[in-house]
């Protein structure tokens, strides 16, 4: 293993997602299933995302599904990747995170994002536009506030106020200057485009000021990482989660994850196959040796302290598998 490989973290955020023939009920109790399984496998932190009205997403409460996870497991990190702060009101994400952290102390994380909604239907539904998300860095700015006890309203947050719960922002657009700016570890992605990557990282450390949460800059990077036995059967990991956003880009909807299987079998059209390509592309993917070879090229890219590991796919063998891989990789 490089040194590189060696000095960083790795991560796992699971998105809860559904597969074809499978309950919302069965995708939160693999979440749960699957913390356990990676807690073992000695990952760092374990995340959980926020989705609403998504056919193909479980995991519509992240604190919710936190809990479960935190008191599923005993030694790693627990968080949110994230939960997305124009939706809430900022005293009850703080009030929440609170009592996750006085129930798990030392092993909560606050992951923060942006985004409003993946369709007009679900903004209207949570009562949010588009615009919403232009106030993050106010949002962002009184949340912080509500732990240390400064908001102007005279309110206090129980039981958050006191306490330390390390906040990340996810940078999608212009989360890495906010990040900066506020002084906040910072999660962003994906690896299918390095160079648009590299120029937030780059933003980020280049105008992050210190402050009481990170006293210098702190990078994850965020992706998808599949590894077996050979190449194809990584490319097949890939599968689903490429069709999936293929259909979601030309049929508006987000679908529960297929067999790569019946995927290989279906007809696409010109617009869909050119989708589907893309989504195969750009990933670390392969043997444990070319995969190595990846991280250590991404490592030294983006000198990056932390890799959040994005996976998803319809077999769940395969999957832990992967994962397995991939910590033997780190470990070796």
């Amino acid at each position: 293993m490089s040194s590189l490989i060696g000095a960083a973290r790795f991560s796992v955020l699971d998105r809860s997602r559904t597969r074809e023939g499978h309950s919302n009920a069965e995708a939160l109790r693999d979440t749960v299933w699957f913390a356990r399984q990676v807690e073992e496998l000695g990952y760092h932190r374990f995340w959980v995302s926020e989705h609403h009205g998504v056919p193909g997403v479980a995991g519509s409460a992240p604190t919710v599904l936190a809990a479960a996870v935190a008191g599923a497991t005993r030694r790693i990190r627990v968080g949110t990747g994230g939960v997305m702060l124009p939706n809430h009101r900022p005293l009850v994400v703080a009030e929440q995170f609170g009592v996750l952290e006085s129930l798990f102390p030392g092993r909560i994380d606050m992951g923060l994002g942006r985004s409003v909604g993946f369709t007009d239907g679900v903004r209207r539904a949570l009562g949010r536009d588009k615009d919403d998300a232009d106030d993050f860095a106010a949002q962002l700015d009184e949340l912080l506030g509500w732990f240390a006890g400064t908001s102007p309203t005279g309110v206090h947050a129980r039981p958050a106020e006191g306490l330390t719960v390390p906040p990340f922002v996810l940078a999608m657009g212009e989360g890495a200057g906010i990040a900066a700016r506020a002084g906040l570890p910072m999660v962003i992605g994906d690896l299918r485009n390095r160079e648009k990557m590299r120029r937030g990282i780059d933003d980020y450390r280049t105008h992050f000021r210190p402050s009481p949460w990170a006293s210098e800059p702190y990078v994850v990077v965020s992706g998808t990482i599949a590894v077996a036995a050979t190449p194809e059967e990584a490319r097949r990991i890939l599968i689903p989660e490429a069709w999936s956003m293929a259909h979601s880009r030309t049929r508006g909807t987000f679908p529960p994850l297929p067999p790569a299987d019946r995927v290989e079998t279906l007809t696409l059209s010109p617009k869909e196959r050119a989708l589907y390509d893309s989504g195969l592309t750009g990933h670390i993917a392969g043997t444990e040796e070319q995969v190595a070879d990846e991280l250590e090229a991404l490592l030294k890219e983006t000198e990056a302290q932390e890799v959040l590991v994005t996976t998803s796919t319809y077999d769940r063998d395969a999957l832990l598998d992967s994962y397995r891989r991939l910590a033997a990789i780190v470990s070796d």
